[in-house]
């Protein structure tokens, strides 16, 4: 199938440019087989995800479902590496080291505390310095792709290969190191459920806010009021504790009361959004409205269409599959629009 071979192109580009990414950040090979001592929660939790998607491939590969082995790092690399570990970490990444607190400096009472916002507004944890959080991540990140380039050689190995020399050098015994003969992962490390449920709260809510936002239009740049409606103290707590990276991800600013027009569900917790200031609410609606009722239409089209047992009985087997495609699809399109017409009730 070409369209997979495509599919496999775009993901080597993937794991080039997430490897270009480390490079330009001063991220390079890891001088460690065991995962590094990790503070922060989302460092913590991206060890825990090597640990496991290691085990789903060694479990995979010692049952030799090599599609298994090849799905479980493909999904790790793109997903959870690529498309978030990376997004998360990047305030860590940008804000200038310090060797000192400002304390430490000797800063006054107003400095030091601009200091500390600057700390707070990056994301960074509580009692961990810049030079410390980044260096960390630096640490805990040139590890994580080496174990995905180890993991993924079998794979892949040319591109692997390239990479693994490219993030830094690799010498054993004197001699350079080829990827081929690496190690095979030993993180010595376990899940950390704590930063697992943390990350994976964050992971989830800024998931439903672009959902909302794909779903009603809402202008990428536009930056959005939330509000909790419902939801327990930990919802707040929670909220606090990551406003710099749902603000940045999410394009969402805090707000506690107010008006909404968009809710939707998650973490546990119900959210409003105020989207008035972004769209026309009336004409999405009626926008969102229209289009359900094409896909209905189609939808109630192809039903009747496989009622006729002339159709299943003398169609093609390859029509039969189309009708059946198109029915998934007008059915799953019907849905997500009056899901989305609901955000708006």
């Amino acid at each position: 199938d070409e369209r997979r071979v495509e599919g496999y192109r775009n993901f080597a580009t993937k794991l080039w440019n997430a490897a270009r990414f480390c490079q330009s950040n001063g991220i390079a090979a890891s001088a460690t087989l065991a995962a590094p001592a990790a503070k922060s929660a989302v460092n913590r939790w991206i060890i825990g995800e090597v640990v496991e998607t290691l085990a789903a491939l060694d479990q995979a590969m010692a049952d030799l479902r090599f599609d298994a082995a090849a799905n479980a790092i493909y999904h790790f690399v793109w997903d959870t590496f690529c498309d978030w570990y990376i997004e998360l970490i990047k305030p860590a990444l940008s804000v200038n080291p310090t060797s000192v607190t400002p304390a430490q400096a000797g800063a006054q009472p107003q400095e030091e505390d601009r200091r500390e916002a600057e700390f707070s507004a990056a994301g960074l944890g509580p009692g961990l310095r810049r030079d410390d959080e980044t260096g960390e991540t630096k640490a805990v990140a040139g590890w994580v792709l080496d174990q995905i380039l180890v993991m993924l050689h079998p794979f892949m190995p040319f591109v692997t290969e390239e990479l693994w020399h490219a993030m830094g050098e690799r010498v054993h015994k004197g001699k350079p190191w080829p990827l081929i003969t690496a190690i095979w992962p030993e993180p010595g490390a376990g899940v950390d459920a704590e930063a697992k449920a943390e990350v994976e709260w964050v992971i989830e809510l800024i998931g439903q806010i672009r959902t909302t936002r794909s779903e009603l239009n809402v202008p990428p740049g536009a930056r959005l009021p939330l509000m909790v409606i419902s939801g327990p103290e930990e919802t707040y707590i929670a909220l606090d504790a990551n406003a710099a990276v749902l603000a940045r991800l999410g394009r969402i600013e805090q707000r506690i009361g107010g008006d909404y027009q968009a809710q939707f569900v998650a973490c546990g917790a119900s959210f409003g959004l105020d989207v008035g200031g972004a769209i026309d609410i009336r004409a999405e609606e009626s926008r969102l409205a229209k289009t359900r009722d094409i896909h209905i239409g189609e939808l109630e089209t192809l039903m009747k269409r496989f009622a006729n047992p002339a159709f299943t009985e003398r169609a093609k087997p390859e029509a039969i599959a189309k009708a059946r495609a198109d029915l998934a699809h007008h059915a799953a399109e019907a849905e997500r629009l009056a899901a989305a017409l609901a955000r708006l009730g």
